[in-house]
């Protein structure tokens, strides 16, 4: 069954439509994309061939500039689209037009004058040291066990603490692989984006989580039936039917635990920013945290250094000398 994101409508023309496969293939062969980041190109690049064939659009010659504003203009209204969003469809479409001008597919770039919305840099939502331990402590037995029962709390307990200990994105954790737990040195062998590859350490209770959770809660998971099956793919964090942990999953599991620990709005990336502003409020240097979070522009680390600033002015106090 084709995934929905492959799905165009059926009026799109086939040369739009072998345009699309193409694009995907290059994405994939040439470029070398993770599955979750083609994913994300093909679902923006869908949606501009769907809207381009209803405006009578048949050849990648007929793309025009006002084709494509109109395009993201209409996303924006319709979809009430945030900026970092438009700008996402824009980059891809600015992707999509090189590729087409080099390969001989239209004669000018179409996306050559496309402005990029306005974006205003959000600051990070983070949790308070206190609110993390209240997080990563919230999985516990439930009040009736048998010996039937899989303790998935241990599962989930590991889960949120890894995420703060070591600042890992979703998508690290699901694809985290056995081989990439280093227990003696109590490090993991993480593959981030662009297929970066970085070693971060866990600290002590995520180690000690992460240990339980493989010595008594994943082999329950992972039956003689469904080892046979390879379901699991050697993936660390399964679900309770063996199987790789899904996205959606992983959000329900911290949102879950949140609202025991009597927090609203978190999300997984949320344990990721907490990392990484602890670490600088207490006294990191920005070069070891864009290391650690596998960052390949330090601008993008520095979005942290704003949050302590009860630590900016102590640092002020004590070291200006007019403080």
């Amino acid at each position: 069954m084709v995934p929905r994101w492959r799905q165009l409508d059926e009026h799109v023309p086939r040369a739009l439509a072998d345009l699309f496969e193409d694009f995907i293939r290059f994405l994939r062969i040439e470029c070398g994309l993770r599955p979750a980041s083609i994913e994300s190109y093909a679902r923006d690049v869908r949606d501009l061939l769907n809207y381009l064939a209803e405006r009578g659009v048949c050849e990648p010659s007929d793309f025009s500039p006002r084709l494509l504003a109109d395009h993201v203009a209409t996303l924006a209204s319709q979809r009430q689209l945030e900026a970092s969003s438009s700008t996402r469809h824009v980059s891809t479409i600015r992707v999509l037009s090189r590729w087409m001008l080099a390969t001989g597919r239209v004669e000018r770039n179409p996306a050559e004058l496309l402005d990029r919305p306005h974006q205003w840099r959000n600051l990070p939502d983070v949790l308070s040291p206190a609110q993390m331990r209240a997080l990563v402590t919230a999985p516990h037995p439930p009040e009736q066990v048998d010996d039937s029962t899989v303790p998935l709390w241990i599962r989930d307990r590991a889960i949120l603490e890894l995420m703060y200990a070591s600042g890992l994105r979703a998508s690290e954790v699901l694809t985290l692989k056995l081989g990439d737990v280093l227990e003696r040195a109590r490090c993991l062998r993480v593959i981030g984006k662009g297929d970066r590859q970085r070693l971060v350490p866990m600290g002590e209770p995520a180690a000690d989580a992460l240990a339980e959770y493989l010595r008594h809660c994943r082999p329950r998971l992972v039956t003689a039936e469904r080892a046979a099956e390879r379901r699991e793919r050697g993936c660390v964090f399964l679900s309770k039917t063996g199987r790789p942990l899904t996205r959606a999953r992983l959000w329900t599991i911290v949102r879950d635990y949140a609202r025991q620990a009597g927090l609203a709005h978190v999300h997984p990336h949320m344990l990721r920013h907490s990392f990484a502003t602890h670490l600088l409020a207490g006294g990191a240097d920005l070069r070891v945290v864009q290391e650690l979070l596998g960052h390949a522009d330090i601008a993008t680390t520095q979005i942290y250094t704003h949050v302590d600033r009860a630590g900016l002015k102590k640092m002020h106090k004590a070291l200006h000398p007019r403080g």
